[in-house]
């Protein structure tokens, strides 16, 4: 099942307000079953339910973390999408918990059957917490 544009655009709008309610359950239902998620530290994880093990934690103690859309490229007919991110979120730094901390990302999306098959997430390697760059420590 190839997604049109229309469909995509859709689709990552309802994945989009399921991150800004917190919402995991939701979040999930947008990933294929054989999911292969890769995150900035370069961890992976394969499978929907082990996924959704990794996240969890992640949607207990960061509960006020939030992503802003700063721009998507789609790619219909390879069913692609790159995704320019900025995330808000307390800061879990050495020297900087709780702080406001501002990290900027792109995720590179696939889609098979209507779902998300691949997400690979890429960082800068900077971190802004009070108005200053800092390395981003793993």
């Amino acid at each position: 099942m190839k997604l049109t544009r229309n469909e995509i655009k859709q689709l990552l709008r309802g994945w989009n307000h399921a991150w800004a309610r917190h919402d995991l359950d939701m979040v999930m239902t947008f990933f294929h079953d054989d999911i292969f998620f890769e995150n900035w530290t370069g961890a992976c994880i394969k499978g929907v339910k082990a996924l959704r093990k990794a996240w969890e934690p992640w949607f207990i103690n960061h509960g006020n973390f939030r992503f802003l859309e700063q721009e998507t490229f789609i790619d219909e007919q390879h069913q692609k999408v790159l995704y320019r991110w900025v995330l808000e979120w307390p800061s879990t730094e050495p020297g900087f918990e709780d702080k406001q901390e501002i990290r900027k990302g792109v995720d590179v999306i696939h889609f098979q059957d209507g779902k998300i098959i691949n997400k690979l997430t890429y960082t800068k390697t900077t971190i802004e917490i009070d108005d200053k760059r800092l390395p981003l420590h793993l």
